[in-house]
């Protein structure tokens, strides 16, 4: 993996490739950045870079090189059992082999995970220290790189702390975040922040064009709606892709709650409540995504959008319902849901109580 095949994100490129020029990379770095916009491919880059041309690296099974990532307690293993990494390692493998640009929501499928939310367990931070407690391999670098680690449950961060405050000898920690605010502010405080920002359009455009071999209209409508989100524009070249199926659901319960359809909108919330809790929170990420648009749609002017055309086409008539009066309390509802969700409540009250406040948050003006 190399900086050449990351989209855009030359400033994070230079930053890194200069800390290493002058010999000053820190025992622990924290790259944080908006979804999609390739902290994971940064991180391997850097990696791929730091540990020298290797053959091992083009399947990402080099010995000085140790990956930890959220996972699932499965069925089939023992009741008292703490999963960790590497129970997962042939999946984990796969999927960096397929590319670095992936959502939460394709690995929980390459897990085959149900409804379970994934974590980091204390146990696979006890792991993380004995493999880094050994020597290094090839005589360089032992780089660890932690995908969400805002995932750690608190054993797991308290133990990775004491990682942190008294690091292996030529041990580099990567933790690739989408939440950093999440994080103990212990741990913030002993990393090196990269900050990634969203990949710029044409970068977007380009790869959509040289990767995908898309026609450069196309492309430039895409790269727009992604908004510098590579997952995002991949997913829109697939017409059956999960936000299909969140706007629909969107829109049916904007229509019943117009309507103050009570029944149906029960009926809603029952089948929104047999999504699993992760597909239950993107899906009130997308429509806080929605709510955002139609407000912005109403001032009339295309740049401020990033829509799809079906996405267009609804709120053409529905954006005038989003206004200055019940913006901020449509949003907060559905934040509050997203944070109930992530908590275990019952998703049925959660999602019918969402939905009979909206009705009274509809009529504002």
């Amino acid at each position: 993996m190399t900086f050449e095949e990351v989209i855009g994100q030359t400033d994070a490129e230079q930053r890194l490739l200069q800390l290493e020029r002058e010999q000053r990379i820190p025992h622990a770095m924290l790259f944080c950045g908006p979804e999609g916009c390739g902290k994971m491919a940064v991180a391997l880059a850097f990696a791929s870079h730091l540990l020298g041309d290797s053959p091992m690296l083009r399947k990402w099974e080099h010995p000085d090189l140790h990956f930890s990532y959220p996972t699932v307690k499965l069925p089939s293993m023992a009741g008292d059992r703490q999963p960790v990494s590497d129970d997962f390692a042939k999946e984990w493998h796969q999927m960096l082999l397929e590319g670095p640009y992936f959502t939460m929501n394709r690995w929980m499928q390459a897990m085959g995970a149900a409804n379970q939310q994934a974590i980091i367990t204390a146990a696979e931070s006890d792991e993380i220290a004995r493999k880094l407690s050994l020597k290094s391999n090839q005589g360089g670098y032992k780089i660890c790189i932690i995908w969400l680690p805002e995932r750690m449950n608190p054993a797991s961060a308290n133990k990775l702390l004491k990682l942190l405050e008294e690091p292996p000898q030529q041990t580099v920690f990567i933790l690739v975040s989408e939440a950093p605010e999440q994080l103990l502010e212990t741990i913030r405080s002993r990393t090196q922040r990269i900050e990634l920002r969203k990949i710029d359009t044409p970068s977007l455009e380009q790869a959509l064009v040289e990767r995908r071999g898309i026609d450069g209209e196309v492309a430039h409508r895409l790269a727009r709606t992604a908004n510098g989100n590579w997952n995002k524009a991949l997913e829109e070249l697939d017409a059956g892709n999960e936000n299909v199926q969140f706007l629909d659901m969107f829109i049916m319960l904007m229509r019943l709650a117009y309507t103050r359809n009570i029944h149906d909108l029960k009926k809603w919330s029952e089948v929104v409540a047999t999504f699993g809790r992760e597909k239950q929170k993107r899906m009130l990420v997308y429509f806080m995504r929605m709510v955002r648009e139609n407000f912005m749609f109403n001032f009339r002017q295309p740049e401020l959008n990033y829509m799809t055309k079906a996405e267009e086409n609804f709120s053409t008539k529905f954006a005038r319902f989003i206004n200055e009066a019940n913006v901020i309390d449509i949003a907060g509802l559905m934040d509050r849901a997203v944070r109930d969700i992530s908590q275990n409540a019952n998703a049925k009250i959660v999602f019918f109580d969402m939905a009979l406040k909206m009705i009274v948050l509809l009529i504002r003006k």
